[in-house]
């Protein structure tokens, strides 16, 4: 460009606001977060929550529910155990995880339950050949599972129910896929295992002769699905607007599932996330995992007297079972009702958005 007398004062004005952008953070867009979510019925909201444009998951895009809140949420979609791992490792700013095991992270990185999601009522589920009729029978045979998971949790605690020592049992480590894939193609030994939701329906519906011999219906509300968000990432600028969006567009999920017009789309959409499920499967699914769809359902678990006595049996099994190598601290309320808590059910947030975020 040909430097002129008029041009070269345009020229200085220009470097200056140059300079000025330099210092100045407007330009950086909004406060970008990530969310860490598998393959589960109140986790795969949020990916239809991106299908259906209500949020963009794709760092540097926003959908409306972002563009409300002044935020970006990245979401990083992963199978469980690599969300467990990414949070784990500082590789997100908030996990879709269950109560037991957000325990472990929480040791070294400093954890907030921010929304329940659901329970399992029935989506975690011993399955057993025909041939087996009694628990007993189980005694010398390997049950296979994921271990120290809310699976080895769910067989030792309807042990416990039934009057059974679980050292008469070989609970045995295998991937659930594994597991159910080898059920269903009858290979030998595989005469019980204890997987979750989609295995349990794939492995009932693939063959035909096994059934279930007990699930999560006998320990109700001990196994809380649930978005956990790093105590780092809330205190960052824009921290409490992320976990505020992310209610957000898990409620608003929940009242397309509530609106008749819109249900069985949204099922459909869910079971497209979820393991390609039809409706009919879906409809079995959502009886099986119970949606905390409002606010005061969420408000309830956070605040109720009955998860602090779930939350000291399942800290029992984990330090029992070596799942944490030392007990972290559980504490309810906002930060100053438990300063000390390494895992902390805050019901703040979604008080604030029952309040003032619909």
């Amino acid at each position: 460009m040909r430097r002129t007398g008029r041009v070269a004062p345009l020229c200085a004005a220009a470097l200056f606001v140059c300079c000025l952008c330099a210092f100045t953070p407007a330009f950086a867009g909004p406060p970008a977060f990530s969310l860490a979510w598998s393959e589960y019925p109140s986790w795969s909201t949020f990916g239809v929550a991106h299908e259906l444009k209500m949020i963009d998951g794709k760092k540097g895009r926003q959908g409306p529910i972002e563009k409300k809140w002044g935020v970006d949420i990245e979401l990083k979609e992963a199978d469980y155990d690599s969300c467990l791992v990414m949070y784990g490792a500082n590789n997100c700013d908030a996990v879709c995880i269950t109560n037991m095991d957000a325990l472990n992270p929480s040791l070294t990185r400093s954890s907030v339950a921010v929304l329940p999601t659901s329970t399992s009522f029935g989506a975690d589920a011993c399955i057993v050949v025909n041939s087996i009729s009694d628990i007993k029978q189980l005694r010398g045979k390997k049950v296979y599972g994921l271990a120290k998971t809310v699976s080895e949790y769910c067989f030792v605690r309807n042990l416990e129910m039934l009057g059974e020592k679980e050292s008469d049992y070989a609970f045995t480590n295998m991937d659930p896929a594994a597991a159910a894939t080898n059920m269903q193609q009858g290979q030998k030994g595989f005469d019980a295992i204890v997987v979750w939701n989609p295995f349990v329906l794939e492995t009932l519906n693939k063959r035909k002769d096994t059934r279930v011999l007990f699930d999560s219906t006998t320990i109700p509300g001990e196994i809380i699905d649930m978005v956990v968000v790093a105590q780092a990432s809330l205190d960052k600028p824009g921290g409490p607007a992320f976990a505020g969006a992310v209610i957000e567009t898990f409620y608003a999920i929940n009242k397309r599932l509530e609106d008749p017009a819109t249900r069985d789309s949204t099922l459909i959409a869910l079971g497209e996330k979820f393991s390609n499920l039809n409706l009919q499967s879906m409809r079995k699914v959502v009886k099986q995992t119970k949606f905390y769809d409002t606010p005061e359902a969420g408000i309830r678990i956070l605040t109720g007297k009955e998860t602090k006595e779930i939350m000291k049996k399942v800290l029992d099994f984990c330090v029992g079972h070596q799942i944490a190598p030392s007990e972290p601290k559980v504490g309810y309320g906002d930060r100053s009702a438990a300063k000390h808590a390494h895992f902390r059910f805050d019901p703040t947030l979604l008080k604030a958005y029952q309040e003032k975020g619909k």
